[in-house]
């Protein structure tokens, strides 16, 4: 079968692109190939997104994916390992085989980095946090502590510092890489605590609150914070090496246009893959819908 389209990722911008498509009477396969939803199905709430007040990110993955299903859309759980185009054809490999269609969507989105210590898998959702923008609100008030060097990070904390009572700043080196502005900004905020040259250790649970152990690289020894919530942002990983041949990287993230066009005809990306400031669930639905608009556009060109 050669399909309309081939949507590779289903998170919140690959299952949009499906439902344009689907309702556009187009026949779609979306390949997944951990876990539908993506990141925002491992957040126990998601209350940013327009005209839902609250929300597990599992419920609204589980509610899109059962939409698009529902309209039709095939599915597998794959994972791509390359795409080639051959006159107007796609091939799409995958771990399993392959398969054909006249248009592709990239939307393999892309995970936050990790410390990789004891605790931080297990405390994820639970007070640790790789997203200010998305649990910032629930920690109004309260204490934490944000790991990070760079300009996500201290633009995290000047974010931070407007709704918590304290932030304190944990990097990784003896000094900052981020922008200039940022760090004279960072410096009139009276309730933000810098400490530098710290490695992380673990995360534990201490009472109510997390108890974050670094060792201090300059005077080699351990120290600790206590914090009612630990955000890391360590930078973030795109997943896009299956298909360097076919698009044009920056950064490890696929370049766009505004609607979605890749440097192939026919070939499409949105959602957190690609070249974008602001990575949030509403932004990857809004990349999803341009996609999919743009893939019907083409289809009828041909």
């Amino acid at each position: 079968m050669i399909y309309d389209s081939i949507i590779i990722g289903g998170g919140p911008s690959g299952m949009t692109a499906a439902l344009y498509l689907l309702r556009a009477g187009k026949k779609v396969l979306l390949l997944e190939k951990e876990t539908i939803g993506g990141q925002i199905a491992l957040s126990p709430r998601l209350e940013n997104y327009p005209s839902i007040v609250s929300i597990s990110g599992e419920e609204f993955s589980d509610r899109l994916f059962s939409q698009i299903t529902d309209l039709g859309a095939d599915f597998e759980l794959e994972e791509a390992t390359g795409v080639e185009k051959e006159q107007d054809v796609f091939t799409v490999q995958t771990n399993y085989g392959s398969h054909q269609s006249k248009t592709v969507i990239l939307a393999s989105g892309c995970s936050h980095r990790c410390l990789g210590i004891p605790g931080e898998k297990e405390f994820t959702g639970k007070g640790v946090s790789y997203c200010a923008v998305c649990d910032g609100p629930f920690f109004a008030g309260k204490e934490v502590l944000l790991i990070g060097d760079a300009n996500t990070a201290l633009q995290y904390a000047i974010s931070l510092s407007e709704i918590c009572k304290k932030v304190t700043i944990a990097t990784l080196f003896d000094r900052f890489f981020a922008d200039e502005v940022l760090q004279k900004k960072l410096q009139t905020l009276n309730n933000v605590e810098i400490h530098h040259g710290l490695c992380s250790i673990s995360i534990e649970k201490e009472g109510e609150k997390l108890q974050t152990l670094f060792m201090d690289t300059n005077a080699k020894k351990a120290v600790s914070f206590l914090s009612d919530g630990v955000f890391v942002a360590v930078g973030q990983k795109p997943h896009n090496e299956p298909f360097e041949k076919v698009v044009e990287l920056k950064n490890g993230f696929i370049v766009t246009d505004e609607e979605m066009r890749t440097k192939t005809p026919g070939l499409f990306a949105c959602g957190d893959c690609r070249t974008k400031k602001l990575r949030q669930v509403v932004t990857a639905t809004n990349d999803g819908a341009i996609a999919a608009n743009s893939a019907n556009c083409y289809l009828q060109s041909l």
